[in-house]
């Protein structure tokens, strides 16, 4: 466990979302080893990374170390969000929450009315958290992730450009401050 992690959830450590860079590689693929059987490689991150028209990449950082990561790609009017994920010693402090409203916010600027991913049938905390997103269940995808052929979720955001959906962002931001704040 790392320095910055602690077992108890306060204080709450200030996290910094910023674009992701090729310094931030070496703690992505310790993340990416961490939490996916089939990690992507540093080549794949670099290819995507280099795509800036149609992906960007984000990194969530807590006292400079990369504790969080998220990556998007976009389409005419659609965005897809391609990986997002947290060092398993900094669950359950809404990074995920945080990197999620970032990616979405980008995609909702550049005009995404509908937004994508997919999602381990297994993984009910990450299904959780993509419905408070207004996410829900457009479909699965059978034996999509091969290493374990498990399922996939299809979840979708319909309508993200829409007041409705501007207004659930709001709610979402103003809970994180409340949490950040060490409030719950």
């Amino acid at each position: 466990m790392s320095a910055l992690a602690r077992s108890e959830p306060f204080p709450v450590p200030e996290i910094e979302i910023t674009r992701m860079r090729r310094r931030h590689l070496r703690k992505i693929l310790s993340i990416e080893g961490r939490v996916y059987p089939r990690p992507w490689s540093a080549g794949l991150f670099l290819s995507e990374m280099a795509q800036r028209g149609t992906r960007s990449y984000i990194v969530a950082r807590c006292e400079g170390e990369v504790v969080g990561y998220a990556g998007m790609m976009f389409l005419p009017q659609e965005a897809h969000v391609t990986n997002i994920a947290v060092d398993p010693d900094f669950h359950g402090r809404k990074i995920g929450t945080r990197l999620l409203l970032t990616i979405i916010s980008e995609a909702i600027a550049r005009g995404s009315d509908v937004i994508s991913l997919e999602v381990r049938v297994s993984n009910e905390p990450a299904q959780e958290m993509y419905k408070k997103f207004g996410f829900s269940v457009s479909g699965i995808r059978k034996g999509y992730y091969i290493e374990t052929r498990e399922d996939a979720y299809v979840m979708e955001a319909d309508h993200a450009v829409s007041e409705d959906y501007r207004a659930r962002l709001e709610i979402i931001e103003t809970e994180l401050e409340v949490f950040e704040g060490g409030g719950r």
